[in-house]
């Protein structure tokens, strides 16, 4: 039995493919959140969760704020400014890099705007010597002054996590639990299932192609023997991209498939019997209704 008895709202946010959604799958020690290394491949605000002895930790793992060019960017950039309501704490995750641009101001001002408490994480610091990260930490100490910490860390070797986890500790309130034991994300499980192959067609694909697919599961049913069947859609935004998705004689749509089968195999714990398609829907990115239906929209 839980023994949680506080809770802390914590925002991560930050310019795209920073490392947000690999820091959120670190501290919560499993993968809620998919990764690749374009920008723009977190679309929707994804909750991971993470209990510590008598606190809940709720991470909001965000999109990239970049400069919107269709229906899609706009609605990505209103959930990252919508995100830093109604929080304990903003977490900005940066690059060690000795420069501030413009996605961290934009972020500073709304921290600013939204009066909230903020933590300054320098991610990937395996890449650099030590001694780089002072012109970091002088140029966000000049942009800003109003930071409660500054901890530099590595989502991918784990450095530092331990300091962050301590660090927000102190903004947990008394509160009730609010996800129950074992739930470690607020996405269900068919919308994983869409991401994970979301995510295989970002690691597979090259240049706009795979920024321009949705994936819509329509079908996600379990089998008396446990095996789950899911049937998935995969749109598209031309008909030569469609073409580039399914491959040679099916060859590039067999191999996301099968890397996406095998991740989601492991996070169900089970036999997972996937089928895929794919359709056009031209420009959808650009139609809000498509946009929408494609599950990017406000609760």
């Amino acid at each position: 039995m839980s023994e949680i008895k506080n809770v802390a709202m914590i925002t991560v946010c930050g310019r795209p493919n920073v490392g947000k959604s690999s820091l959120t799958n670190a501290l919560v020690g499993e993968k809620v959140a998919i990764v690749s290394n374009k920008a723009q491949t977190t679309r929707n605000r994804i909750y991971g969760v993470v209990n510590r002895e008598d606190t809940q930790y709720i991470l909001l793992d965000t999109p990239g704020l970049h400069k919107p060019k269709s229906a899609l960017g706009d609605y990505m950039v209103k959930v990252v400014t919508s995100s830093l309501s109604d929080v304990d704490c903003a977490l900005l995750l940066v690059e060690p890099i000795p420069h501030v641009g413009a996605p961290e101001l934009a972020l500073i001002r709304r921290i600013q705007e939204e009066r909230l408490p903020a933590i300054l994480c320098i991610n990937k610091i395996d890449t650099v010597e030590p001694a780089e990260l002072l012109p970091v930490i002088a140029a966000y100490n000049e942009a800003w002054d109003g930071f409660d910490a500054i901890i530099p860390i590595s989502a991918h070797t784990g450095s530092g996590l331990e300091d962050l986890m301590h660090e927000l500790r102190k903004y947990a309130s008394e509160g009730p639990q609010l996800f129950p034991d074992g739930e470690i994300s607020d996405q269900p499980e068919r919308q994983i299932m869409g991401e994970l192959i979301r995510e295989k067609l970002l690691l597979c694909l090259d240049k706009e192609i795979p920024h321009g697919t949705a994936v819509e599961i329509t079908k996600f049913s379990e089998r008396d023997s446990g095996v789950i069947d899911v049937d998935a859609t995969i749109y598209c935004e031309k008909a030569s991209h469609k073409g580039i998705i399914i491959g040679k004689q099916g060859a590039m749509l067999k191999k996301i498939s099968s890397l996406a089968r095998q991740d989601m195999e492991k996070f169900m714990g089970t036999k997972v019997y996937l089928e895929t398609w794919v359709k056009v829907k031209e420009n959808w990115r650009d139609n809000v209704n498509y946009v929408r239906s494609f599950g990017y929209h406000d609760d």
